[in-house]
Order: structure tokens, then C-alpha cells, then sequence
């Protein structure tokens, strides 16, 4: 499964990237995460409870930042188990500045799932892939803005 997209947020790049490189932020803004432990230098242990349609499961694996290019780009790796099928990812994101206030981010990379998650469906897990990403972006969003002291 291919995963695409792209948001433009009101911050720089070296904003975005903190929050970014944060491991309780990335916790929270993750769709479906519910806790990342530190295993080594860009080296998690991921729990998610994640709901794809008809389908749910709880998931256990790893996910790991490589390749940094402060403040530009990442890869996130991500290898995820459970009952209902794996997963495994490889996302490549990129900070682009349009201005000293304004950023857009974009991620691009490929998903591969087995057990029941790959015989959901594709329709049903674009949609579910599409959700995600504007989840992720909505909660980067009001992360940013919480930072900014524009709340309160």
C-alpha cells in the first residue's frame, strides 16, 4: 500500500522537527500509539491500538528514525505485529520551507501488511490510511500551536 501526503503548517522547520524528534510528542500526535519506549538512539519499542474498518487490533514492534537530515528529512521505519496481520513500513518525511514562518511537510513510502489487514481490502485501508495522515497532521497542528502560546 503506497501512503502520500502533504500539509502545509504556520511554523519552521527546525519547530516542526523538535516536535517532530520529541518522543512524547511523536507519542501523542501518532495515530493509534499509545506509548514509545526508547530502546537506543532513534530506536523505539511502539504499542498501537489501531481500528481499520471492521478490523482492530493491538500492535507491538518497533519503530526507528534513520537517515536524519536535520532539519529536512527522515525515514521512519516501522515493523508492527499482531493477532490480525503485520506491518511493515518504510516513510520517507521532508520539511520544505516556504517561508521563515511556514513549512510544508510531505511524507512518501510503502506499507506492507499480511494476515487479515491485507485482506481488509484496499479501498478500506486507503481510506483508514487517509484518516490517519490527517489525524497525524491536525495533532502536529495543535502541537505547534500549544508551543506557540497561541492557546490560552
Amino acid at each position: 500500500m503506497h501512503l502520500t501526503g502533504t500539509h502545509r503548517f504556520d511554523a519552521s522547520a527546525n519547530e516542526i522537527w523538535s516536535k517532530l524528534m520529541d518522543i512524547d510528542t511523536l507519542a501523542r500526535i501518532t495515530p493509534g500509539v499509545s506509548k514509545l519506549e526508547e530502546l537506543g538512539e532513534d530506536q523505539y519499542k511502539a504499542i498501537a491500538e489501531v481500528k481499520m474498518g471492521p478490523v482492530s487490533g493491538s500492535f507491538t514492534g518497533n519503530l526507528n528514525v534513520q537517515e536524519k537530515q536535520e532539519p529536512k528529512s527522515f525515514i521512519l521505519n516501522i515493523k508492527q505485529n499482531s493477532k490480525i496481520g503485520n506491518v511493515a513500513a518504510d516513510v520517507k518525511i521532508e520539511l520544505h520551507p516556504v517561508s521563515d514562518r511556514e513549512t510544508e511537510l510531505s511524507f512518501d513510502g510503502k506499507a506492507n501488511l499480511s494476515g487479515l489487514l491485507a485482506r481488509t481490502g484496499q479501498r478500506v485501508l486507503s481510506g483508514v490510511a487517509n484518516t490517519l495522515s490527517k489525524q497525524f497532521f491536525q495533532a502536529l497542528e495543535d502541537e505547534l500551536a500549544g508551543s506557540a502560546g497561541t492557546q490560552g
